[in-house]
């Protein structure tokens, strides 16, 4: 069986799941396991590193994938946009920033154009320049976020899309990790979900294997939104944005130590560098949302992708289901 939407039919995919394009962990070898399972897999162009995204795309080799930047950082250096449309993706996602600029190459290269929305001002933003597809992420994703929650965000963009721009799509995303969460999106009035820490914790991500297992146990109560890690990471993001982690001996200590932190911050830089290529995941921090309080282990992206569609299938019915 497969989940027919608009956004199956859009992308020409079998089911409405999307990779979400996460720094340092959405490569190539994921992002082609999530494709050749049905959805779309987008390779997690991050910070802008020329190295990952050409180790990136041929890994995936000449599966249909597509990429994402945080945009504010490709900004500084927008030739790595032309490097990922030369290898033809089926998407480009823009996240953390004004698309505008970019928006008008990707349209000329035949990808689609997703945006990833925090508030419906970014939505509007993201209407102006022309997105095919816009993300209302919640704040309970991992990684860099805003503060409104999936469950109310969703139905609104929804409704704003409806009212405004019927031909956009649009992808729910924050807090989504299983087959529930991929048919209460549809029910809102998605289109399909972007997926990203279910997928981090996939046999195929790029995430240290330590920081995988720690977060196997934990709960959603055990993540947080922090300043720390950017600081120790020397990462200057838009104050609008902060970064969910799953709570550790690092971010106890500097929580709310924020000063101490940017003032120690060359020795504690070193520290957590070396902690992170160790996947020590109580001294570098695992990036991850809510989500994990939903994972019980870590498993081939296929097998994540076949086990959202089963259980959404039987929570769904006939709605959206074809029978093959």
């Amino acid at each position: 069986m497969r989940i027919a939407t608009r956004l199956t039919e859009r992308l020409e995919i079998r089911h409405p799941i999307v990779l979400a394009p996460m720094a340092f962990t959405s490569g190539g070898i994921l992002a082609k396991a999530v494709s050749d399972a049905g959805g779309l897999g987008l390779i997690g162009g991050g910070y802008g590193d020329e190295t990952f995204l050409k180790t990136a795309f041929r890994d995936a080799g000449n599966t249909r994938v597509g990429a994402g930047f945080i945009t504010w950082s490709l900004a500084r250096n927008p030739a790595l946009l032309d490097l990922v449309l030369d290898h033809h993706p089926a998407a480009v996602m823009l996240s953390f920033g004004d698309p505008a600029p970019f928006a008008d190459a990707i349209g000329a290269a035949g990808s689609t154009l997703i945006c990833q929305c925090q508030t419906l001002d970014h939505v509007r933003a993201a209407l102006d320049c022309g997105a095919q597809i816009v993300v209302a992420q919640g704040g309970e994703a991992g990684g860099h976020g805003a503060i409104r929650g999936t469950l109310n965000f969703v139905p609104e963009v929804a409704d704003h899309l409806a009212a405004h721009a019927p031909d956009t799509l649009l992808l729910a995303a924050g807090g989504i990790a299983d087959g529930r969460g991929l048919a209460a999106s549809l029910m809102l009035g998605a289109d399909g979900v972007l997926v990203g820490t279910r997928f981090w914790a996939a046999a195929e991500s790029l995430a240290p294997e330590g920081h995988r297992q720690a977060a196997i146990p934990a709960g959603g109560d055990d993540t947080v939104k922090t300043a720390t890690v950017d600081i120790v990471r020397q990462k200057d993001w838009p104050k609008d944005f902060s970064i969910r982690v799953k709570r550790n001996a690092f971010t106890d200590r500097w929580d709310g130590n924020e000063t101490g932190l940017s003032t120690a911050v060359e020795a504690e830089a070193a520290r957590y560098q070396a902690a992170l290529e160790a996947g020590d995941a109580d001294n570098s921090a695992p990036i991850c949302g809510e989500a994990i309080g939903l994972i019980r282990s870590v498993d081939p992206a296929a097998a994540i992708v076949e086990g959202m569609v089963a259980d959404a299938s039987a929570c769904l019915g006939t709605r959206f289901v074809v029978q093959e």
